[in-house]
């Protein structure tokens, strides 16, 4: 009976969808949407996942995946392709959206504690995991800027956080705090090329414990620190502010909190710069993110965000989007997880188990699927920003100095 029934949602789903892919069901029959050579096959071994699918939707798809009930055999990517394809998200799941609620709730970032907690959770991994995947110069866990003539991962973070210091004007002898700084690529290039005089603020003990080792390495303990702290915990103003793929992690409640921040760390009349992962138009972050990937995330709009900028007194310089430019970075990202994969495994067989690498190749993938999606509404903005009104003396009046040669 159950049998039927999954073949009739694969068979609604699959009518809409021009790539060719073939469902095998564990009692060894098969519904294939159109003639023709499958380019990915969904492998069903065990009766037990129907349930999940039924109840879940495409959550519970996911979930029997990343226990081994389900397989894709072939073209991963391809799948999730087919998925945006399908316009699966036009229809919510009810039972999904108590979960999420719920998990929203359970792992509300309203404490530092249980924000220290959710950050951990994702960012405590190891340093060594995030070495083998990650590109080599800084470490920089967020979209990379793949300007023309761009060839790695590697280049097109570099890009990235020059792209950012050259919006934020930083100059040398200047203050500039990372709110969440990594693994500290971004405090490191600001002083680097730039002379500026760089302040990590972080909440996970592991990665500030990485980036202080690495700056007694480079010798860098006068021109540079880190702190182990939460957003809200704001000690002092700065030249100049910036926070890179942090927005999306405070959570629906803390956005307000979050953007006061900035504009409290944030000298009058500095620059500041936030980096994040925007809806557009207000919706539900997807629930399999939050429960398995990043507990107590939530990405707001960019409506939203905006509004709180307004709040604070922060007046929007210049907006830009660059969603298309987080698919080529999730894709090195998921061919590196791909090649070292034995290695990561290697460190720790327990952490990285079988599970692990399904739930990471799935966020991976999927993720960037959607960032490629004609259809997608998750955007990546760069929010250029000032306390008070900007004027012809402290700011261009036009982008011609980004492109300039330094």
């Amino acid at each position: 009976m159950f049998t039927g029934i999954v073949r009739d949602r694969m068979s609604a789903l699959g009518q809409g969808v021009e790539t060719c892919f073939r469902v095998q069901f564990a009692d060894g029959t098969h519904y294939q949407n159109r003639q023709g050579t499958p380019i990915f096959t969904i492998v069903i071994r065990h009766p037990r996942a129907y349930a999940r699918i039924l109840l879940f939707g495409h959550i519970g798809l996911m979930e029997a995946c990343f226990d081994g009930e389900v397989d894709v055999d072939g073209d991963l990517a391809a799948a999730f392709r087919a998925a945006f394809e399908s316009g699966f998200e036009r229809n919510p799941n009810a039972l999904v959206a108590i979960r999420n609620r719920w998990h929203e709730w359970r792992f509300s970032n309203a404490s530092i504690a249980q924000a220290r907690a959710n950050a951990r959770f994702h960012y405590a991994i190891g340093t060594e995991f995030y070495r083998y995947w990650l590109d080599k110069p800084l470490m920089m866990y967020t979209c990379g800027y793949w300007k023309e003539g761009t060839v790695s991962v590697d280049e097109a973070e570099i890009n990235k956080v020059d792209h950012v210091c050259r919006k934020i004007k930083l100059a040398r002898g200047e203050t500039v705090i990372d709110i969440g700084c990594g693994f500290g690529g971004f405090m490191f290039h600001a002083h680097e090329h730039y002379g500026a005089l760089p302040h990590g603020l972080n909440t996970t003990p592991e990665q500030v414990t990485a980036v202080e080792e690495e700056i007694r390495k480079r010798g860098l303990q006068d021109a540079m620190q880190v702190r182990l702290a939460d957003f809200r915990e704001v000690d002092r103003q700065y030249d100049k502010v910036v926070s890179i793929g942090v927005l999306e992690h405070a959570g629906r409640d803390q956005l307000a909190q979050v953007v006061k921040a900035h504009a409290d760390f944030l000298k009058p009349g500095g620059l500041g710069m936030l980096h994040f992962i925007g809806h557009v138009g207000v919706r539900d972050t997807e629930f399999y993110i939050r429960k398995h990937v990043f507990p107590g995330g939530w990405i707001p709009s960019l409506a939203q965000t905006i509004t709180e900028m307004e709040r604070c007194g922060l007046e929007v310089v210049d907006i830009e989007n660059l969603r298309r430019h987080y698919a080529p970075t999730l894709d090195a990202w998921a061919e590196r997880f791909d090649r070292n994969w034995e290695n990561i495994r290697a460190l720790d067989p327990v952490r990285f188990n079988e599970k692990f690498r399904r739930v990471w190749r799935t966020y991976l993938i999927s993720c960037a699927e959607m960032f490629r999606s004609p259809a997608g509404r998750t955007h990546l903005f760069q929010i250029v920003f000032s306390k008070g009104n900007i004027t012809r003396d402290n700011y261009p009046m036009s982008r011609g100095f980004l492109y300039e040669r330094r």
